[in-house]
């Protein structure tokens, strides 16, 4: 029943789709007080205090999570009509330096375009998720993102494997940085002045095989017209410290972000301490001075 549902809103108009998420997100911020919490403490430690910030915020989050049936039931060749992009020039020069691409998007406009959009344009590419915990959810997924020219790997160590050999292979991959990892797999680092868990993968893959890093995102574009994906090349070289690691991403994820924020998912619980985790320090000054010590 569930997986006829999400097929069925899959085939309605992405206008349609946007119109009932946007309102979505409207009451669902108005009548759930735990996701209200989240978005109002979330988007006031970026700066975003205003309330038409949060309105325009809401809906954007709404869309975000209508549009998601669209993009896994409409084959690429439809989806990516609906996609212009910008800044393709970084992806050429990552390109000629054949080291492999490694893409990081945070949860900003459409991430599930910017995949799909490299797949059909790019080449063959390699995304790191989540297997959805439902069954009949899973099943979905799956069949969604096999695509010509896009794989999966699940968040796991076979996965990290999986996208270490398609470095290799000269290949591309995506990863979301701003996803909280498990436990032994992050360290507590600033985003947006707060502490949050953040992964170092996109780091240790870079440094592994040389590949060349590529931000890039789907910005949502207005009445259902579709997406405009942008690349922007990624200067800030990673060192071999960890928590330098996650600084550095985290400082790249908050300059994307900055371009479009209205289309961030404030909701997201980016600050929680995942099960297994320490809590994180008082103050994250502390940490790095603990960490130089045992240098």
């Amino acid at each position: 029943m569930h997986a006829a549902l999400v097929r069925l809103a899959g085939h309605l108009p992405l206008r349609f789709l946007h119109a009932v998420g946007g309102l979505a997100g409207r009451l669902a911020y108005r009548f759930s007080a735990g996701y209200r919490h989240k978005i109002d403490h979330f988007s006031a430690h970026a700066g975003h205090t205003e309330p038409a910030f949060r309105r325009a915020a809401v809906m954007q989050g709404g869309k975000a999570l209508a549009e998601i049936p669209w993009m896994w039931t409409q084959p690429s060749t439809v989806t990516t009509a609906r996609m212009t992009a910008t800044g393709w020039d970084a992806v050429e020069r990552a390109h000629a330096a054949g080291k492999g691409i490694l893409f990081m998007t945070p949860h900003l406009g459409c991430f599930e375009g910017a995949a799909q959009y490299y797949a059909v344009h790019g080449g063959p590419i390699t995304v790191l998720y989540s297997p959805p915990r439902q069954p009949w959810l899973r099943k979905i997924v799956d069949s969604a993102r096999a695509r010509a020219n896009l794989h999966t790997a699940p968040a796991t160590l076979a996965g990290v494997r999986q996208l270490a050999k398609a470095l290799k292979r000269g290949e591309a991959v995506g990863i979301l940085p701003d996803q909280v990892p498990g436990p032994n797999e992050g360290i507590w680092a600033e985003f947006f002045g707060q502490a949050a868990y953040t992964m170092t993968l996109p780091a240790k893959l870079q440094l592994l095989t040389g590949a060349t890093v590529v931000l890039a995102y789907a910005e949502r574009l207005e009445k259902g017209r579709g997406f405009c994906v942008h690349f922007y090349a990624h200067d800030e070289a990673f060192t071999n410290d960890t928590l330098d690691q996650a600084r550095t991403i985290n400082r790249a994820m908050e300059r994307l972000i900055a371009i479009q924020p209205t289309q961030y998912m404030w909701g997201y619980n980016r600050f929680k301490v995942p099960a297994g985790v320490n809590p994180p320090p008082a103050d994250l000054t502390t940490q790095r001075a603990a960490k130089e010590r045992k240098a």
